[in-house]
C-alpha cells in the first residue's frame, strides 16, 4: 500500500489554524496507518512525506516540516520497534540538514532488524528524478542489457514489491510525481477526506474498493 498524504493544510485552515498544525496533526496520522497495517496484516507501506517539489515552499513552512520529520523518528522509535515495524527511506535527503539526517540514519539503524512491516518514507523523493538517477547509474555501470527488472534495481524501491493500491487523499486525483515507475499496474482509490480525518473506517472503506477490483495486468479474465 502507497499513500499521498494530502490535505494537511487544507484541515488546518477549516479549523482557523495555521498550517503548521496540519503537518502535525498529518504526521501524528502515520502512526494510525501504521497500526492499522500491523493489525491487518500489511507488510509493505509506502507513505509520500516531503518531495522534492516541496522545497519550493515557504522557508518558515520547510524548517516546520524538517523539524516534525526530526521529532517522528526520534519519538516513534519506541512503538515502532515493539511492533515490528522496520523503517526506510525511499528519495535523496543530501539537501536536509544534517540534524535531519543524522535523525534518518538513527531511525534505520534502530529498527534494521523488525520484520512485520516495512514502513517507506519517501523524503526528497521525486518519481522523474529517481528514473533520471536509475539510468545514470546504468550507464556509470556498464550495464547492456536494459530491461524492466535491470530498471528496479536501480530504483530507490529496488527492495521494495510494486505498491497493490495507492491511495490519495483530499480530492486530488493525481500522482504529483510519485511512484510513476512502480505504480504501472497499481489500483488507485481517491478520497475527499483530508489526510488528517483518514482513520480506520477510511481505510477499510478504501481496502474494501480494492477488494472488488479486477486486476487482470493487461489480460483477459
Amino acid at each position: 500500500m502507497a499513500i499521498i498524504m494530502d490535505g494537511n493544510g487544507r484541515w488546518a485552515r477549516k479549523r482557523g489554524f495555521p498550517r503548521s498544525v496540519g503537518h502535525r496533526a498529518g504526521t501524528e496520522n502515520v502512526r494510525k496507518a501504521v497500526k492499522y497495517c500491523v493489525r491487518n496484516g500489511i507488510r509493505f507501506l509506502t507513505v509520500y512525506a516531503f518531495s522534492t517539489e516541496n522545497f519550493r515552499r515557504p522557508p518558515e513552512e520547510v524548517g516546520i516540516l524538517m523539524r516534525l520529520l526530526v521529532e517522528y523518528f526520534e519519538k516513534e522509535m519506541p512503538e515502532l520497534k515493539e511492533n515490528g515495524v522496520r523503517l526506510n527511506v525511499i528519495g535523496d535527503v543530501s539537501a536536509f540538514p544534517a540534524y535531519v539526517q543524522e535523525a534518518i540514519r538513527k531511525g534505520l539503524d534502530a529498527t534494521k532488524e523488525c520484520e512485520k512491516l516495512v514502513l517507506s518514507i519517501a523524503l526528497g523523493y521525486g518519481a522523474r528524478a529517481e528514473i533520471v538517477q536509475a539510468f545514470q547509474k546504468m550507464l556509470v555501470s556498464g550495464e547492456t542489457d536494459i530491461t524492466e527488472e535491470t530498471v528496479s534495481r536501480y530504483l530507490y524501491t529496488s527492495d521494495l514489491p510494486d505498491p497493490d493500491l495507492i491511495i490519495r487523499t483530499s480530492g486530488e486525483e493525481r500522482l504529483s510525481n510519485f511512484l510513476l515507475y512502480q505504480a504501472a499496474y497499481s489500483e488507485f482509490y481517491f478520497t475527499d477526506t483530508l489526510w488528517p480525518d483518514f482513520d480506520d473506517d477510511a481505510f477499510d472503506k478504501a481496502v474494501a474498493e480494492y477488494a472488488k477490483r479486477e486486476r487482470r495486468y493487461g489480460g483477459v479474465v
